[in-house]
């Protein structure tokens, strides 16, 4: 399963010529592609200004601004085109949305059978998760064999690594494993507060399940507590669900997530700031003391997540909107990186190995492809 999970949006529809205006598409204006103006010799620039990089960019910015504010007044209307085709052409047109359902079918299923095949591996992987966590916890006391190949691991990182002694131990229990392993990700270390880390030192083991076949797809996971001075629960979990279909670019869509409602023990509820404020009577002007909270930042609000975007009945502000589709995909991706990098690499996280390949991940999406060579035909020296 891809680690970047589509989120249900309304349909919007690329312009086409079935959708785009007449008086505006290319072909009715004889045109393939954008074009300018032609530059003859006698109102060619001079040279220093044609060279000067800084009205290039701003020139070609301006340009891709217009040419995008251009489509998107395209988008989802339409030029009369489909319209004006011969009926036998039209029912061909009709006949490859037939084509085009069975295809949808297939990817359809070929997605089921993914999942099916995740499951599959999942009751593969169970023991191994049971072995770790016995040895997180200090339950069971690690082999040799077990100790050799960790060495092989660590030599194959870093050949410079120092063995530990060969010598018998006893079982030892890791510390704030999972706190640990949580914080050491991009995500998940910017919403884990101090306050939080008070609770997540309990945290024992975090575990991964499939929602039965017969009823919608989906997976949850479960956060394992020890008894704790924060809340009652023992586990907490945050199910999400995937919409029925796949989506328009083959993957599962998802349709909405469901969170465990924490029972927090008296004045220890970590989603929330308590105040206290003076109060005056206007008639007897008397005081009193009265305790107010309100919401505030925590890694336990993930139990909470938001609800999907209305229908299209239903408005709502654009900028309330569009918080709304960011704090859904925060918390989309959340759940997809426990599922596919933190559960199944723990260990990776609690020593800092896997934040290597996050940063690497994060530096590819910060940069868009550029030429290969710059104006002197020579590579950009790195910095």
């Amino acid at each position: 399963m891809s680690s970047n999970v589509p989120i249900a949006h309304g349909d919007i529809t690329a312009p086409t010529p079935q959708n785009t205006p007449l008086t505006h598409a290319p072909i009715a204006a004889g045109l393939s592609r954008p074009t300018v103006p032609d530059i003859s010799e006698d109102n060619e620039p001079a040279e220093d200004e044609t060279d000067d990089p800084a009205q290039i960019i701003g020139a070609q910015a301006a340009m891709l601004g217009l040419v995008q504010g251009r489509l998107a007044d395209l988008v989802g209307k339409s030029s009369g085109y489909i319209e004006s085709l011969p009926t036998d052409v039209k029912k061909s047109v009709e006949a490859l949305k037939g084509v085009q359902v069975k295809q949808n079918e297939l990817q359809n299923q070929y997605k089921r059978e993914c999942l099916e095949l995740e499951k599959k591996y999942l009751e593969l992987q169970k023991p191994l998760y049971e072995r770790r966590n016995a040895i997180i916890s200090g339950a069971a006391q690690a082999t040799a064999e077990e100790i050799e190949a960790g060495t092989q691991a660590s030599l194959k990182d870093d050949p410079s690594y120092t063995p530990l002694p060969s010598d018998d131990g006893s079982p030892a229990a890791i510390p704030e494993f999972w706190l640990t392993a949580l914080r050491n990700h991009v995500g998940l270390s910017e919403i884990i507060t101090e306050r939080d880390a008070g609770a997540l030192k309990n945290l024992t083991d975090i575990r991964l399940s499939y929602l039965p076949s017969d009823s919608q797809p989906g997976f949850k996971i479960s956060f394992i507590f020890s008894s704790n001075d924060y809340f009652e629960n023992e586990i907490l979990d945050k199910t999400y669900l995937y919409q029925e279909e796949v989506g328009y670019s083959g993957d599962f869509v998802y349709d909405r997530a469901i969170g465990t409602e924490i029972k927090w023990k008296e004045d220890k509820d970590l989603t929330k700031e308590f105040e206290i404020k003076k109060q005056r009577n206007k008639n007897t002007n008397r005081t009193r003391l009265v305790r107010k909270a309100r919401p505030t930042d925590s890694f336990f609000n993930f139990f909470s997540p938001p609800s999907p975007p209305p229908t299209e009945e239903e408005e709502m502000d654009e900028e309330d909107l569009e918080e709304l589709e960011e704090k859904l995909e925060m918390d989309y991706q959340i759940g997809e990186d426990l599922k596919e990098k933190i559960i199944p690499r723990a260990i990776d996280y609690f020593t800092g190995k896997a934040l290597e390949y996050d940063v690497m991940d994060e530096d590819e999406d910060d940069f868009d492809e550029l030429d290969d060579e710059d104006d002197d035909g020579q590579f950009d020296d790195e910095v």
